[in-house]
């Protein structure tokens, strides 16, 4: 009996192995490994490629109390004026890089900022680039409320936006400037308070403490250190909140109203709402410009997808960043070669701001010269800056793209939507969204092209960051 069952077996096993030879055969590229596992991803060339119309996600994230939309500050969701705010792909790349050079100065030396003025000691509080953070939600601050757009960043610290009067200089941006002088519920924070000791070396006009902040394209904001009633939702508001009232504010910030500072810090909205929220938070990003993600405060509901959770890991010198321990990469079925000491060697973070993921050189070769044999029967199209590998599918109905996982330390794989894979300027130029550093040693950093269509969970108090697919929908 035993052997008739085995003999079953292995006929019904080799009829599929031959079944998938010949799916395999018959359509080319095959999905599937020799294990019978999905290896690739067949699609339309036409799904890679942006909207022009909106489609809002029906995702279960949008009955929790506590949860903003997110969507793309240039796609046809976005509530800031697209005629004024283009985008511009190498733009994009240009400050990506700038962002990257200033994390990684960061990561092991934190000294720079804005020199003191001549009439006010002002904080010489770094931050880095913000121009290229692509994602933003609408937040109501006052009292009555006025509604303003805010890039999100968890490598940010402090939340800000642009303010009445412009003392100084003010850049443009979509809805009317925010004007302290209307809202009966602003406060400035005084001098001697612990929460302005927290903003690094304190700046004080008269009793008032001042905040200062230059990032790493030379954009700036200046302003007073204030309390304000910052609105989430209809039904959630947070009294008392600390925030950047920025009078004297230059760059390109994409015409949003300022900066939502996510990351791990004492003076950021995740620990200012700690008492409410746990120092929880979670996000997902759409798959295009022309759809819908969100950003979720607390535990509210749970997480809508099954999420498994990694280790944080701490960032020597720069502990507002959320390190994250990866382990190795998986192309089309199979782990690369990579010894881990090349992962281990300059650690690296989750940002939500940074748009290409930095690799290790060493691991970027081999991710780039699987991909590549993978992708050999495509016609490949010029390098776009940064970008290496990229590719010419105007002429392609479907596309088969390699499965690439992340493995992260705790036995959690991440395999990235297709739409986590590359950076598209348009079907002419379809590049892989990844670029290596230039040193092994180097601060990796994973991306948020890689971070579509997941949830990604902070949970901070707990020490460990969490990753569920299909996160938006």
């Amino acid at each position: 009996m035993e052997g008739s069952f085995f003999c079953v077996f292995n006929g019904a096993w080799l009829f599929l192995s031959l079944h998938i030879l010949m799916v395999c055969f018959v359509h080319e590229g095959c999905p599937y490994g020799v294990d019978g596992k999905i290896t690739s991803h067949t699609m339309s060339v036409s799904s890679l490629l942006p909207s022009p119309s909106c489609s809002p996600s029906t995702s279960k994230a949008s009955s929790r109390k506590s949860t903003l939309e997110v969507v793309h500050k240039h796609g046809p969701c976005s509530p800031l004026s697209q005629d004024l705010n283009p985008l511009n792909h190498t733009k994009v790349l240009l400050q990506d890089v700038s962002r990257v050079k200033w994390i990684q100065s960061q990561s092991s030396n934190g000294s720079d900022g804005l020199k003191a003025s001549a009439t006010a000691s002002l904080p010489a509080k770094s931050g880095i680039t913000i121009g290229t953070g692509n994602y933003v939600v609408t937040i109501g601050l006052g009292t009555p409320k006025k509604d303003l757009t805010l890039e999100f960043d968890t490598g940010s610290r402090l939340t800000w936006t642009q303010c009445e009067p412009c003392a100084g200089s003010c850049y443009t941006q979509s809805e009317p400037i925010f004007n302290p002088s209307q809202s009966s519920s602003y406060a400035n924070v005084s001098c001697n308070t612990t929460s302005c000791s927290q903003l690094g070396r304190s700046g004080c006009s008269g009793s008032t403490c001042l905040y200062a902040i230059q990032y790493g394209d030379q954009s700036y904001t200046i302003g007073f250190f204030a309390t304000e009633k910052l609105t989430l939702t209809p039904t959630e508001a947070i009294d008392n909140f600390e925030f950047g009232c920025g009078q004297n504010n230059q760059g390109l910030f994409g015409r949003t109203a300022g900066l939502m500072g996510l990351s791990n810090d004492k003076i950021s909205i995740v620990e200012q709402t700690a008492a409410k929220y746990g120092k929880y938070f979670s996000y997902c990003l759409p798959s295009s410009p022309s759809s819908t993600g969100h950003l979720t405060f607390g535990k509210d509901g749970g997480a809508v997808s099954s999420v498994s959770f990694t280790p944080l890991s701490t960032v020597p010198q720069s502990s507002q960043f959320y390190g994250i321990s990866i382990l190795g990469i998986t192309v089309g079925g199979n782990r690369l070669s990579i010894p881990s000491t090349v992962f281990s060697s300059g650690g690296a973070i989750i940002d939500s701001g940074t748009v290409i993921s930095r690799l290790p050189p060493t691991a970027y070769s081999a991710l780039r010269t699987a991909f590549r044999s993978a992708m050999a029967n495509y016609t490949m199209a010029p390098a776009l800056r940064i970008l290496d590998t990229c590719y010419d599918f105007s002429k392609e109905s479907t596309i088969t793209v390699p499965l690439i996982t992340f493995s992260f330390a705790g036995g959690v794989d991440a395999e990235l939507d297709p739409n986590g894979i590359f950076f598209i300027v348009n079907a002419s130029q379809v590049c892989l969204a990844f670029a290596p550093n230039r040193a092994d040693s180097n601060l990796g950093i994973y991306g948020n092209t890689q971070q579509k269509t997941f949830e990604v969970v902070y949970d901070v108090a707990g020490g460990k960051l969490g990753f569920g697919s299909n996160g938006c929908s």
